[in-house]
């Protein structure tokens, strides 16, 4: 595997202090993803390729959130007039909250566009591309088309989440999308769901490949 950096874009998905040890939503290791997303960006920007981030950020009382239903709990799922199927959440990554803070040990700097989602009240947003209505867009898409990228490696934070639509999402656009396998971490609800969730992925032609390999592979 031979990547054109100039071509390639690393986006890292949601490496935020909400979905890390100690926080509202945190998954199982979630900060294990850091060291590895901080090899791939330094080694891409040095070869002249480039880097994103989306932020999960929610508005106080957010339909996604439990909290913002009577007699409800985190797991429960609801339909809500603009989506069918929405899992309630912990409230979590509350706009300018240290819950909603990159992790302290991302390297930002390599980071050319923030795509903050999921900050309409009431709507989700899991897709780095799309708001849960599967129809409203955000700026991404237009940013590679204008860079010209044509492969996107993604990392972070939740594999079976925002990583798989984002990934979904971006493959059914047009871009090749390599997942950096030691750089994601799931949620795991409900049970099966990350399994589920890779194998749709690498069915829908998603590459699965180690941070090192994606480092190798970069000219």
């Amino acid at each position: 595997m031979k990547l054109d950096a100039l071509k390639t874009l690393l986006l890292i998905i949601d490496v935020q202090n909400d979905f890390c040890p100690g926080g509202a939503l945190a998954v199982n290791d979630g900060d294990k993803v850091v060291p590895p997303l901080n090899a791939i960006s330094i080694s891409l920007a040095e070869k002249g390729g480039h880097v994103a981030a989306t932020q999960d950020w929610h508005c106080s009382g957010h339909i996604s959130f439990a909290s913002s239903h009577d007699g409800k709990k985190s797991g429960d799922v609801i339909d809500t007039p603009l989506v069918k199927g929405q899992v309630l959440w912990p409230d979590h990554c509350v706009q300018k909250t240290k819950g909603a803070d990159f992790h302290k040990d991302l390297d930002l700097k390599p980071v050319s566009l923030i795509v903050r989602k999921g900050f309409h009240k009431d709507i989700d947003s899991y897709s780095a591309f799309f708001e849960n209505d599967r129809k409203t867009k955000t700026e991404l898409e237009k940013h590679l088309r204008n860079l010209g990228i044509e492969t996107v490696i993604m990392g972070g934070i939740a594999t079976d989440y925002c990583v798989f639509f984002s990934a979904m999402d971006c493959k059914n656009l047009g871009f090749n999308v390599i997942v950096a396998n030691d750089a994601v971490r799931g949620v795991g609800f409900p049970e099966g769901s990350v399994e589920k969730a890779v194998t749709e992925m690498k069915n829908a032609g998603v590459k699965f490949v180690s941070s090192k390999e994606i480092i190798n592979s970069l000219k």
